[in-house]
């Protein structure tokens, strides 16, 4: 069946954003439109013909409007194949009349639970019947229907009706984004009865028994993380301000998958400070970080702390970035790939986009950094399923924090130890950092032994160490590792403790004159 031409019409929506315009197109055609309701009500306020429903069927909406077209000559005019004989005889008999087009959106239940002060009930009524039995009648009909579901495809229906090539291949692509659709809506539903429930039997944080997510393309990616891998980058329906999702980006070259992980490894550290922060990503670790009075000297400083590492780095920043930090990154030897910044001053992004060599590849990505959501649950696909938890990202609390050596830390050095806490969680297990003056002096990362990890943040520290103090993401099992620091001039650290040998690791930092904090809670980070 190939079919173009739309004698008759079905509208039903409730969004009706671009509507009246598409309408008046198919009218243009000569199309007979019925609709209903609130659809019904706006067509005919803006001027264009339409015919009730009702009169169609002769029956009545009722129950509030929860039944208006659940109805056999709304469905028989859908699911109708005219070119089958039984199918043409019960047309005939029953004054069916077939519609070639059906235009369907659906109350807008997604947004009405994003409201956290909702009630149940409110949520039920938001719950669309009449909507997804169409469009699923609809799509599954496509050899003869035209199946419209999003405002995007009005413009070109609009145009194929108009150039006659509203054909069976392209139906069937419209049935396609039909049934995503309604597996969606459903899949939300789903969700949510799920989740209210869970909360009432205190269950499964997650949801239900079954996992379903849903993530639309975003883009397309040259390669993976290396050129023989097929990428693409998918995002939430509705992502969180503050996400990479939400993120817009300002200049530069495309986005790669290895960009994208740095950027959101960049966007997370510095979301955990308050005051003017930078940090400095490769392979997703922060290999330099600092906190100062000014974005310019906190950017100077985390660069300062791997300069090495820190060329071809993706950069963070928790505020706008200004001019003064601009002319920073801009200075002669430095090479940047990406920026993430809650904003960027005019003369700053002039100055990034028109001095350095690299001003036509840096790629400047603006986000929200506040008024998002924490603790989200995150995913790790493994072959054959998918690990769930909560985020690592809530604030930390000193509460439960204990100093459990003989040396108090002083005042500067209690300072260090909260920043290179604060850091710390964002560092590939093992991990062990060094910190001095709010700024990483050395990073440890990604090793597999704690002693390795002590070895190589002393390493990239130099003569930096002394003076500085350490974070641990976990405990230290053994006093090796204490000694280890020690001998790198560390005068504190902090780390969650738990070991059995604690008593050890104790004693290790009162015989180096160590202060030392347990603050209960570890920060593995695979």
């Amino acid at each position: 069946m190939s079919q173009t031409k739309v004698v008759r019409a079905l509208i039903s929506v409730s969004d009706k954003t671009g509507l009246e315009p598409f309408v008046r197109g198919l009218a243009a055609f000569g199309c007979e439109i019925l609709s209903t309701g609130g659809t019904r009500r706006f067509l005919e306020q803006a001027g264009i013909p339409v015919t009730d429903v009702a009169s169609y069927t002769g029956f009545p909406e009722i129950m509030d409007g929860r039944v208006k077209t659940l109805h056999p000559r709304i469905h028989g005019a859908i699911l109708g194949r005219p070119e089958l004989e039984s199918d043409a005889a019960a047309i005939a008999d029953h004054g069916i009349r077939p519609f070639q087009l059906v235009v369907v959106n659906l109350y807008p239940f997604q947004q009405t639970i994003e409201d956290p002060a909702v009630r149940l009930e409110e949520a039920i009524e938001q719950i669309d019947i009449g909507g997804p039995s169409m469009i699923r009648s609809a799509a599954k009909n496509h050899a003869y229907v035209t199946t419209v579901t999003q405002a995007s495809q009005y413009d070109e229906v609009l145009s194929r009706l108009r150039s006659n090539t509203l054909d069976e291949p392209y139906r069937r692509r419209l049935a396609a984004a039909a049934f995503e659709m309604t597996a969606v809506y459903d899949r939300a539903i789903a969700d949510y009865m799920h989740r209210i429930v869970g909360e009432a039997d205190h269950a499964e944080p997650f949801g239900g028994p079954r996992l379903n997510l849903s993530f639309r393309l975003s883009q397309p990616l040259r390669y993976g993380e290396n050129p023989h891998q097929r990428a693409a980058f998918y995002v939430e329906d509705r992502p969180p301000r503050t996400s990479l999702a939400a993120a817009v980006q300002l200049h530069g070259k495309e986005l790669s998958w290895n960009n994208l992980m740095d950027l959101d490894a960049a966007r997370a550290v510095v979301a955990d400070f308050a005051l003017p922060a930078a940090c400095v990503i490769k392979h997703s670790n922060p290999c330099g970080c600092a906190q100062s009075t000014t974005l310019a000297e906190a950017f100077e400083n985390a660069y300062e702390g791997d300069s090495v590492s820190a060329f071809g780095s993706i950069i963070g920043l928790n505020h706008t970035l200004d001019r003064a930090t601009a002319e920073r990154m801009c200075q002669s030897g430095r090479f940047i790939e990406a920026v993430i910044a809650p904003g960027f001053a005019p003369d700053a992004l002039e100055m990034l986009t028109t001095r350095p060599k690299w001003k036509a590849s840096v790629r400047l990505m603006q986000v929200a950094f506040s008024g998002g959501d924490r603790g989200d649950p995150e995913y790790r696909r493994v072959s054959g399923g998918l690990l769930v938890q909560e985020r690592d990202d809530l604030p930390q609390s000193e509460t439960d924090w204990k100093i459990v050596t003989t040396r108090t830390p002083e005042p500067a050095e209690l300072s260090d130890l909260k920043f290179a806490w604060t850091v710390c969680r964002h560092v590939k297990s093992n991990a062990v950092l060094f910190a001095r003056n709010l700024a990483l002096t050395g990073v440890g990362a990604g090793q597999m032994s704690r002693l390795d990890a002590a070895f190589i943040a002393a390493h990239k520290a130099r003569d930096r160490c002394r003076g500085s103090v350490a974070a641990s993401d976990a405990f230290f099992p053994f006093r090796d590792g204490i000694d280890e620091i020690a001998r790198a001039g560390i005068r504190a650290v902090i780390q969650p403790g738990g070991s059995r040998n604690d008593a050890e690791v104790i004693a290790a930092c009162n015989q180096h004159d160590m202060a030392m904090i347990f603050t209960g809670m570890r920060h593995f980070r695979h």
